[in-house]
Formats: C-alpha cells, structure tokens, sequence
C-alpha cells in the first residue's frame, strides 16, 4: 500500500508540473456574455483534471502542440514563392522560426560517434551553406563513415533559442563513406595548407596538406524540400522525395525542351559572383 501511495503522489506531482506548464502557454479559454460584447476569459485547470488522465497525458500533449503550433507558424513562412525560382522565398525565416539546425557525426571504424555542431551557416538565393571548423577532430585515419542530420528541437519555444542540449528529434539527410577519401576522391582544388575533396550530394571536405586531419567541413543543401529532408525523415532513414517526372512538352518526340527557365546562382559563402535568370530556353533532343 505504500508503494502504491508513494507512486500515485508521483504521478500527481508529475502531472501537475506538465499540466501548469501546459496551462501557461495554451490557456483554456470559454466566452461569456458582458456588456453586450463577447469576450474571453481564462478557465483554470482544477486537480480534478489531473486525476481524470493517464500518465504523460499533458506532457505528450503539450509537446505535441508546441510541435504543431511551430508547423502551422512554418508553414505560413513558405506559401510565398519566388517567381524566378519557384522556391520558398521566406526560407530563412521558416528555419529560424522551426528552430532548425544541422549536425554531423562522425564514426570511426571502433563504431564510436563524434558529434560536431554546426558552426556557421549563410543563406544564399537557392541553397544553404553549412561550415564545421575546430581543433578538436578525430584523425581521417580512423574514420569510416560522415552522416549529416537536420535537428528539430522537442520543445520549441518562440521566446528563446532552442538548447544544443534539449530533447531534439534527428532526421538523416546523408550519409557519406571517409575510407580511403584520398584515393578514391579527386582534389577539387588547393592552396598552400588545406587541399579540397567533393562528396555527392554537395559535401567538402577540407584536409590540412602534408596529414590527413581534417581543417573543415562545408554542405550546401538546395532548398527544394530542405524542411522535408531535414525533419520528416528519422535517425537511420532518410526521407523520401516524392518522384519528379518531367511533362511532355510535345507530341514530337524528337523536339525537345522548350519555355524552360534557367536560373543560376554562383557562390562562395556571403559572397555571389553570378545570380541570373534566363528565361524561354529550349533545345532540340539531338
């Protein structure tokens, strides 16, 4: 009997804290009739209620409706589309406001992990650059395998930036193989200390000349579905695109694309060398 006492004061307890922090962020409202104008007032939650649920009712739900209030404020940020690209036009809002971030983890070949915060990232027209850099590493030597995660907070919350150690919710964007980088990879460019290596989709690795640790780590992500990919996919899968299939453009098999829009965006970083559209391409299928 003590036993059952001690656990039923717990779950009270419990309860009570999930259902005053749901409480404060969506109060339960009714309406009354005052003056001939309607207006809302707050009901407080009665100990009653706590009682009449089960275990980790308010705090699924008050998880669930934080996730589902970001959703809705996200999802409003990226009905504007730009004309030219036919993207989402308000993405860095939408990331900012959903609390979106990127991590990747390292394992090296013992199967031990490395995490590896992102340390900055910048918008560009079309795409999103992601840097890692320290001095903190593991040797190439050691490592198999690169994945790349989006990383959605638990509990978001508009007045504050999410916690690096808060509960997250992990979706795999890609997963890239390090053994043997340098042989099987070429050099996509160099200087006088770090040589450049390309991983598809979009990752570079940059290697200090004369060892093989690692000086940087850059992605570029396109924004097509970029908060699909980097939230509706889990820890160990990715999520999937729905299939693009190109509409026939004519009946005449042999003629090709035509009324195509090109748009190109050079960059590196903050800094654009090219952003142009060219508009009514087409060619014929020879």
């Amino acid at each position: 009997m003590c036993f059952s006492l001690v656990f039923y004061s717990f779950f009270f307890f419990s309860s009570g804290i999930w259902l005053k922090i749901y409480s404060s962020y969506f109060p339960a409202k009714r309406r009354i009739w005052k003056n001939e104008f309607l207006q809302t007032e707050t009901v407080p939650l009665s100990c009653a209620v706590v009682e009449d649920r089960k275990p980790g009712y308010w705090k699924e739900e008050y998880i669930l409706k934080q996730i589902a209030t970001v959703k809705t404020r996200v999802m409003q940020l990226i009905k504007p589309v730009d004309p030219c690209t036919d993207l989402p036009c308000k993405n860095q809002k939408a990331i900012k406001a959903s609390g979106l971030s990127w991590i990747i983890v390292l394992k090296d070949k013992n199967g031990k992990e490395h995490v590896m915060e992102m340390a900055h990232l910048s918008f560009n027209d079309m795409s999103v650059s992601i840097y890692w850099h320290g001095t903190s590493w593991p040797c190439l030597d050691v490592l198999s395998t690169l994945k790349l995660f989006g990383v959605l907070p638990l509990l978001p919350d508009q007045s504050t930036a999410p916690g690096k150690n808060g509960p997250c919710r992990r979706s795999l964007i890609a997963e890239y193989y390090l053994s043997h980088l340098t042989e099987s990879s070429v050099a996509v460019g160099s200087d006088k200390l770090v040589q450049l290596f390309s991983l598809n989709p979009g990752l570079v690795v940059g290697l200090w000349k004369g060892s093989n640790e690692i000086a940087f780590v850059m992605v570029s992500l396109h924004y097509h579905q970029l908060l699909e990919r980097s939230a509706l996919g889990s820890a160990t899968v990715q999520y999937v695109l729905p299939p693009n299939e190109p509409v026939l453009d004519d009946v005449d098999p042999d003629y090709g694309l035509h009324a195509y829009d090109l748009h190109l965006d050079m960059h590196s970083g903050k800094h654009t060398y090219m952003c142009g559209t060219f508009k009514n391409l087409f060619c014929r299928k020879g």
